[in-house]
C-alpha cells in the first residue's frame, strides 16, 4: 500500500526555501511570514523523521536528506507548474460557450457584441441560443445567461447582474397610441393584450405591481417566443409586456413607448456557471455585463 504524502503546504514551503536557499526569500515568494515557513519546515521534518536543514553560521544549509528531497520536490513542482500552465493556456485558447435565450441574444446581446469583443478580446465568446427551457448544466456550456428567481442551486455559481423590471410597451403606430399615452394603466383593461406562452404570469405580475385586478385583463394574440411578441408590438398590432432590458434600445430610439413604466419582479438577470467548471473568464464576463446593464 502506498505511503501517504506529507502535508503539501509543508512540502511547498520546503521546496521554495531549498530552491532559493533562503527562508526569508521563500516567505516573500509565498506571501507568508518567515516564521510560517520555518514552522512548515519543522512540520515536514517531524513527519519524515529526518532533519532537512542544519545550522551553518547565521544561516542554514541542506542536509543530505534535504538535498535528496529538494531534487525530488523541485522536479515534481516544476512538472506541476508546467502542467498547470498548459491547462491554463488550453482554457484561454478554447471558446467560452455562453447559453442565452434567443430573444435576449437578438435584442440585447448582438447589438453589443462588437463592444464586448473589443473590451474582452481574449474571451473568444461562442453563443448558443435557445428559446426553450435553458439548462445551465447542459454539456458544452461554460455559462448561461437567464432570468430566474432565487434561491439559487448549490451546484451553481450565480452572478446576479440586474433586477428584472417588466412593463407594457406599444408602438407609436398603434391605432390607439395617442389616447393610451395619456391614459392611466387601467385603460389597458379595454385592450386585447399581446403575451407569450412562456411567461403567462407577466401581465398579472405587472397588474398587481400597479394595484390593478389581474382578472380584469383581457388577453389577445399569444406568441411562442418573446422575440415574436416584440416584433408584433413594433408593427403596431397591440400592447406587449417585456423586460425593460430587452426594449431599452427601442425605447431610446422611439420605436416603442412605455407610458406606464416598469415594475420590479422577483427575477434576476444572472450569469449561471456550474461550480465544477468555474473559471476566471466567467467573472470577467459578469463584470462586463454589469457595466453594460447599469
Amino acid at each position: 500500500m502506498s505511503q501517504a504524502l506529507p502535508p503539501l503546504n509543508a512540502l511547498r514551503a520546503f521546496e521554495a526555501a531549498a530552491r532559493l536557499q533562503s527562508v526569508s526569500q521563500a516567505a516573500a515568494e509565498l506571501s507568508v511570514t518567515h516564521g510560517a515557513v520555518s514552522r512548515q519546515i519543522r512540520l515536514l521534518e517531524d513527519d519524515l523523521g529526518v532533519a532537512l536543514f542544519s545550522k551553518e553560521g547565521r544561516g542554514v544549509k541542506l542536509t543530505d536528506a534535504g538535498l535528496r528531497l529538494r531534487d525530488a520536490a523541485g522536479e515534481a513542482f516544476e512538472r506541476l507548474r508546467d502542467s498547470c500552465a498548459e491547462l491554463r493556456q488550453q482554457t484561454a485558447d478554447a471558446p467560452f460557450v455562453l447559453g442565452c435565450p434567443g430573444s435576449l441574444l437578438a435584442r440585447w446581446f448582438i447589438p453589443r457584441l462588437d463592444r464586448l469583443n473589443r473590451d474582452l478580446p481574449d474571451l473568444h465568446l461562442q453563443l448558443s441560443a435557445s428559446e426553450g427551457e435553458l439548462d445551465p448544466r447542459r454539456p458544452g456550456l461554460d455559462a448561461t445567461l437567464l432570468y430566474a428567481e432565487p434561491p439559487w442551486p448549490a451546484d451553481m455559481q450565480v452572478f446576479e447582474l440586474a433586477t428584472e423590471c417588466i412593463g407594457p410597451v406599444l408602438s407609436p403606430h398603434h391605432p390607439n397610441c395617442a389616447a393610451l399615452r395619456q391614459a392611466p394603466p387601467s385603460a389597458l383593461f379595454n385592450e386585447a393584450l399581446l403575451y407569450t406562452a412562456s411567461r403567462p404570469q407577466a401581465w398579472p405580475a405587472w397588474a398587481q405591481g400597479n394595484g390593478l385586478d389581474p382578472n380584469l385583463l383581457r388577453m389577445g394574440q399569444g406568441f411562442e417566443h418573446l422575440y415574436f411578441l416584440l416584433e408584433a408590438a413594433l408593427a403596431g398590432l397591440g400592447v406587449a409586456i417585456a423586460p425593460q432590458q430587452l426594449v431599452a434600445d427601442d425605447l431610446r430610439q422611439g420605436r416603442l413607448l412605455a407610458p406606464w413604466g416598469f415594475v420590479e419582479t422577483r427575477a434576476r438577470l444572472s450569469l449561471w456557471v456550474p461550480s465544477r467548471r468555474m473559471d476566471r473568464r466567467a467573472e470577467r464576463l459578469a463584470d462586463w455585463l454589469r457595466q453594460q446593464l447599469a
